[in-house]
């Protein structure tokens, strides 16, 4: 059976392989032996076409599981990729994707990309494409030989180079592999040298670094990564994504490219601060037009929309819960709460809004529940723009809705961590729904039965809508 990205030395996939190595201790040659699941997985994988086999690759990478290359080939990475995202998903772990799971990778992928701004860059300055998360590395300038990205805090700096014919890729090699003397706590963790390409890996005392360059007819061309060694659980995933997305030489034309400046950005010594025009947040459906969000979600808005119609909120609201009235339309399907609030250590799935394509596009979140002292709460990967989510259990239950809002201070590489946020439970929600008027519908019976990501996300998605609120 074929692994994944050792079809061919030229190929992205070694390329994305040594990466893996390197970062994440991945070995190619522990893959499990053939068997039947992971051979009726891979006929199946090999039914779809190619662009759809290396998106599912690419979405892996983003949604944290997949560490090899984006190929296009199936093999035992690739396997336990989707195993792993399918366990929590609550599917079986059968090593293929349903319609339902592929959405809800695609749409966890998306917003980690969209979270991070990644896009193609067609690099003038060397002549290469790169992807790079613009939001995560938004200062441009150049490099020595090339472009640079780096984050606002100069914590992360990614560098292009390109170098004309003459210099060998093995001099570059035995030059990057070297023991610096001036530098004696650097040291190399992974190289590899082929005939057309090397990666090295290594770490400073506080920092870790890759780089890659490939040998073609115009020369040398590469890129280099380096960051700060607290910020590895994030970056590591994003110098995943970049490798995958590189192409040295490039054949083929690429739509909108984008241009690095011939000169250095000049970086004001005063800046005028953009004004925030829009906020968002999430709103439950609980009576025909009635929705409840998160108090912050709604906070001084001047005008205030949920799903595209315009709202109104019945005054302050309570337990840091508001309720909203919306203008017009058709009734709306209710979801009532269950009783009992999130338990400690109970699988939960969110239903959010985030950034795709210049809209705001659904997204499911996997999270936990866990205490703040005696009150309920929720960990997950929450980010700006998503308060007042809706908490469900794994029979699509409304368990409660996040009231806290997700900060966008505090931020690793552009991203917010997972963390825990107040949740209001069944208790509340029962308390502020029939003094406001909004009984809601009936509340769900206890089935015993665990559903998938998928089925919850089916069974609630129509009730939950985007809140735009204008300041």
């Amino acid at each position: 059976m074929p692994r994944d990205g050792f079809r061919n030395l030229r190929s992205e996939g070694l390329r994305a392989a040594a990466l893996a190595l390197a970062l994440l201790g991945a070995s190619a040659a522990g893959a499990q032996a053939p068997n039947p699941q992971m051979a009726a997985a891979q006929t199946s994988f090999d039914s779809l076409p190619e662009a759809e086999r290396k998106a599912i690759q690419a979405d892996l990478i983003w949604a944290g599981h997949f560490n090899g290359a984006v190929s296009g080939s199936y093999g035992p990475l690739t396997f336990r990729a989707i195993n792993a995202l399918k366990a929590g998903l609550k599917g079986a772990p059968d090593g293929t994707l349903n319609p339902a799971e592929r959405r809800a990778l695609a749409q966890s992928a998306e917003a980690a990309r969209t979270a991070a701004g990644f896009r193609l860059i067609a690099d003038e300055k060397t002549g290469a494409r790169i992807g790079v998360p613009e939001r995560i590395l938004p200062k441009r300038d150049l490099a020595p030989s090339g472009s640079r990205w780096q984050s606002g805090d100069e914590k992360i700096t990614l560098d292009t180079s390109a170098t004309p014919p003459g210099e060998t890729l093995e001099a570059v090699f035995e030059k990057a592999t070297a023991p610096t003397p001036n530098n004696p706590g650097r040291k190399i963790t992974y190289k590899l040298l082929r005939p057309d390409f090397f990666v090295v890996t290594g770490e400073t005392p506080t920092g870790k670094f890759y780089r890659r360059l490939a040998a073609g007819p115009e020369g040398l061309r590469g890129f280099s990564i380096g960051y700060d060694k607290a910020l590895a659980p994030s970056v590591d995933k994003l110098v995943i994504a970049i490798a995958a997305s590189f192409d040295p030489f490039p054949t083929g034309a690429m739509s909108a490219p984008s241009a690095v400046a011939s000169a250095p950005v000049a970086v004001p010594t005063t800046a005028t601060p953009v004004r925030v025009t829009e906020r968002y947040g999430v709103a439950l459906v609980v009576g025909e037009r009635v929705v409840v969000t998160a108090a912050p979600a709604v906070e001084n808005c001047r005008s205030l929309q949920v799903g595209g119609r315009n709202a109104n909120a019945r005054g302050p609201g309570e337990g840091g819960l508001v309720l909203l009235d919306l203008e017009g339309g058709p009734a709306l399907t209710a979801i009532a709460p269950r009783a009992e609030p999130p338990a400690a250590g109970e699988s939960l799935v969110l239903l959010a809004f985030g950034a795709e394509g210049g809209r705001r596009a659904a997204v499911a979140l996997s999270g936990q529940g866990v205490r703040i002292g005696e009150k309920a709460a929720v960990f997950a990967p929450l980010q700006p723009g998503q308060a007042g989510s809706p908490v469900f259990d794994r029979q699509g239950r409304l368990a409660g809705i996040v009231t806290d809002n997700p900060s966008d201070k505090v931020l690793v590489a552009g991203v917010a961590p997972q963390r825990a946020y107040a949740v209001a439970g069944g208790s509340v929600l029962g308390g502020l729904l029939p003094r406001a008027g909004a009984a809601g519908a009936p509340a769900a019976a206890v089935s015993g039965v665990e559903l998938s990501t998928g089925a919850v996300v089916e069974k609630i998605s129509a009730s939950v809508l985007p809140v735009n609120c204008g300041l």
